[in-house]
């Protein structure tokens, strides 16, 4: 029988309303449901992070962004909310933690490239009802909710609870995958949101303050989350969107259905700053955030993108997929982080410039903690008091 996974200390992870008070400041986590967000509010992240904050907009592993070194939390939370980056009446009295809870992985090319069924307006209405839903007040921080247009891009991290479209499209039917596993389907788009929301009101009411994922239950509590996840749904499909293999990155130039352009792009370690995200504002366009850390500016006509590439690669934008920085990230490390051994942004940089190649994917971390790890099999580089040690890690939740 699979032992409960007690974590070690109690769900601090952090927001806008409730930083974290780490060794460089405070850390605020903006969370971007489905890693989208507007040319606008891409302005006032850069505008609060060069005012209250250190400068950079950290990119992190659930498409999200990481304000640090934040020396004002209440202007950068009223800006914020202003901007609808965070729901409005979602606050200090906010005691079910609501604005934590809005983590909404999307795949990432829905509905501009590859012919899938648009997983956008499922993952909006799912953050309309995590806004104002009952039963949800035990509910982690960490708790993730996936939503897959079927090409099994976000299936594979296996999020907590991932509706997964069938194809084709105008079917409207989804499979409701529960910690990798296919507890049923639902026949109408309608639907989907309800039926997510069903399983995390389980999750919160069967799980103590030290139990953030469904995978950290015992296998009796497990089963019983998605046994009842199960009586509520229709039959699953044939699919099991069990070890759906990795994509290549999107990063580079890519053609949408619709004949306008995409643009991926990383940045080094991960951290924009920001001067460039005021610049990639100015564009004018809609932009989404990756778990693979990447940049996608979307709906480009072909002369608009030939110009953000010719200004914005020259400052910093990186829209080669053969670049390290594509395959390399990193926790903060040390100054910033009170509980890392090395300074591993430093030393990750220094890696990559000494023009060593770099073959796998690798993830460079400060302690034992692993901060910010990647879901696949990846080179974990860990530091410790007598240096950097390195072991492969399978993938993970």
């Amino acid at each position: 029988m699979t032992e409960p996974r007690e974590r070690s200390a109690d769900d601090r992870c952090p927001g806008v309303f409730t930083p974290h008070p780490a060794a460089d400041g405070a850390l605020a986590r903006v969370r971007l449901p489905g890693g989208v967000l507007s040319a606008a509010q891409m302005q006032t992240l850069a505008e609060v992070s060069a005012q209250h904050g250190d400068g950079y907009l950290e990119l992190t592993a659930r498409a999200n962004i990481q304000l640090r070194g934040i020396s004002d939390v209440e202007a950068v939370a009223d800006a914020l909310t202003a901007a609808g980056l965070v729901p409005d009446g979602v606050g200090g009295e906010d005691i079910g933690g609501r604005e934590k809870i809005r983590n909404i992985v999307v795949s990432p090319l829905t509905g501009r490239i590859g012919g899938h069924a648009d997983a956008s307006p499922i993952a909006a209405a799912l953050d309309a009802e995590l806004r104002r839903a009952d039963g949800l007040d035990g509910l982690s921080g960490r708790f993730l909710f996936g939503v897959d247009d079927g090409r099994g891009d976000v299936a594979r991290h296996r999020p907590d609870v991932c509706a997964v479209l069938r194809h084709p499209a105008e079917t409207g039917v989804a499979d409701i995958v529960v910690d990798g596993e296919v507890a049923g389907s639902v026949d109408t788009t309608a639907a989907v949101a309800p039926a997510l929301l069903d399983v995390a009101r389980a999750m919160a009411a069967l799980t103590g303050p030290r139990r953030w994922r469904i995978h950290d239950l015992d296998a009796a509590t497990r089963v019983s989350v998605i046994d009842a996840a199960r009586r509520r749904l229709g039959p699953p499909g044939d699919q099991t969107w069990a070890d759906v293999p990795a994509t290549g990155p999107v990063v580079g130039w890519f053609e949408q259905d619709d004949g306008r352009v995409l643009l991926g792009a990383v940045v080094e370690l991960g951290r924009l700053p920001s001067r460039l995200a005021e610049f990639l504002a100015a564009v004018g366009a809609p932009i989404t955030i990756t778990t693979d850390r990447e940049i996608l500016l979307c709906d480009l006509t072909e002369p608009i993108a030939e110009t953000v590439v010719r200004v914005l690669a020259p400052m910093g934008l990186i829209f080669d997929a053969a670049s390290p920085w594509v395959r390399v990230t990193s926790c903060a490390g040390a100054p910033g982080c009170a509980n890392s051994h090395a300074p591993v942004r430093t030393d990750l940089a220094n890696r990559v410039a000494v023009g060593e190649p770099v073959t796998d994917r690798e993830h460079w971390v400060g302690c034992e903690r692993g901060c910010g790890s990647p879901t696949e099999t990846h080179l974990r580089v860990e530091a410790s008091p007598d240096g950097y040690h390195a072991r492969r890690v399978a993938q993970s939740r």
